[in-house]
């Protein structure tokens, strides 16, 4: 009661006198029960009201009124993805340290160890498709940055029908992977192919690109290139754009060439949009399991293109060995971990988290 004297007090308008205010205090003193004429004292819910504005208060300003004032709107979805993400993820690295196979019993978390951990390092084929998928992770981040600086240049400079070009080079971007998968699998087709086809026109072939495992998984990559050479492109391009006339106009005064312009002046001020971009690809690098699948309609990829996500899958749907699925399934987080965790590093440290 008192707190809505006092809240009335700053709304009415008009002077007060003392005697006014002297009631007012009278009133508030009186409901709020502190005192009583024998000399005790009263503990009523408007002194626990008090304790609670008190609390609410300090919350405040520890956390900030509007932290507080929030929670009810993000509250709910932060919960929701502690439980069915990073709760998932933990519950797989514990299922990771027991021997379960499915549904036919019931994990034993009584007793957990790193067996599939030591079973994935002696694993041939676990070892090969983590081999594979660095050789993946890397060879087609790289490829596609450099493909998409050099289509990046090249529509900067000014080409006529800039926005045609643009958009044929984002357009593969917006194709699933299982798309672009079955778009290549009749491109490398061995006897009627085009790539085979046009490289029959030199002299060259036919080679079978799926089949031979020595060059399936560069096929595979060439393929990917194909498919986000024009998001680093549309990066890079951005990129371009921001670099101020008088950065070209200087370079050109000191009498650099247009290749050394580019390699010292331009590409050194790329760095914030190659590190983004890198990012990006890698974790669609990661996750070419869709690609892979399509490639052939099974969870074993074709030879020589086996990675720790067709292999996962496989182990842990297709032999039940769902334990040891779950080991790959964290070692294939890790190399994720390891890929965003430097990125948000960065990004700490410029300020921007």
């Amino acid at each position: 009661m008192s707190r809505i004297f006092r809240r009335l007090r700053r709304i009415l308008p008009g002077e007060r006198s003392e005697s006014d205010d002297e009631a007012w205090s009278a009133t508030s003193e009186t409901s709020s029960g502190a005192a009583r004429t024998d000399g005790g004292v009263v503990s009523d819910s408007s002194t626990r009201g008090g304790t609670v504005d008190r609390l609410t208060g300090a919350v405040d300003d520890r956390l900030g009124q509007d932290f507080v004032e929030s929670l009810p709107f993000w509250l709910p979805a932060f919960l929701l993805v502690g439980l069915f993400v990073y709760g998932a993820i933990f519950w797989n690295l514990l299922i990771s340290l027991t021997d379960y196979e499915g549904f036919a019993q019931a994990p034993n978390y009584g007793n957990l160890d790193f067996e599939m951990y030591v079973r994935a390092a002696t694993d041939s084929g676990a070892v090969t498709a983590a081999v594979n998928t660095v050789i993946l992770l890397l060879a087609f981040t790289l490829a596609t940055l450099a493909l998409g600086l050099a289509l990046a240049i090249l529509i900067d400079r000014g080409i006529r029908f800039e926005n045609t070009f643009r958009t044929i080079y984002l357009l593969p971007m917006s194709l699933s992977f299982v798309v672009t998968a079955q778009f290549w699998l009749w491109m490398y087709n061995y006897n009627n192919g085009v790539v085979n086809i046009l490289l029959g026109t030199f002299g060259v072939g036919p080679i079978d690109w799926i089949g031979n495992q020595q060059i399936v998984l560069w096929a595979v990559i060439f393929a990917l290139m194909w498919q986000f050479s024009g998001y680093a492109m549309v990066v890079y391009l951005a990129g371009l754009r921001a670099i101020p006339t008088e950065h070209y106009e200087a370079a050109k005064v000191d009498g650099a060439s247009t290749l050394k312009m580019y390699w010292r002046v331009i590409v050194p001020q790329l760095k914030s949009a190659t590190i983004g971009a890198a990012v990006v690809l890698m974790v669609f690098a990661l996750k070419a399991f869709d690609f892979l699948y399509s490639l052939n309609a099974n969870y074993r990829p074709p030879n020589g293109a086996d990675i720790l996500a067709t292999k996962m899958v496989r182990e842990a749907y297709s032999n039940q060995n769902w334990a040891y699925g779950a080991a790959l399934a964290i070692i294939l987080f890790a190399m994720a971990l390891s890929v965003i965790g430097p990125y948000l590093a960065y990004q700490f440290r410029r300020g921007n988290l």
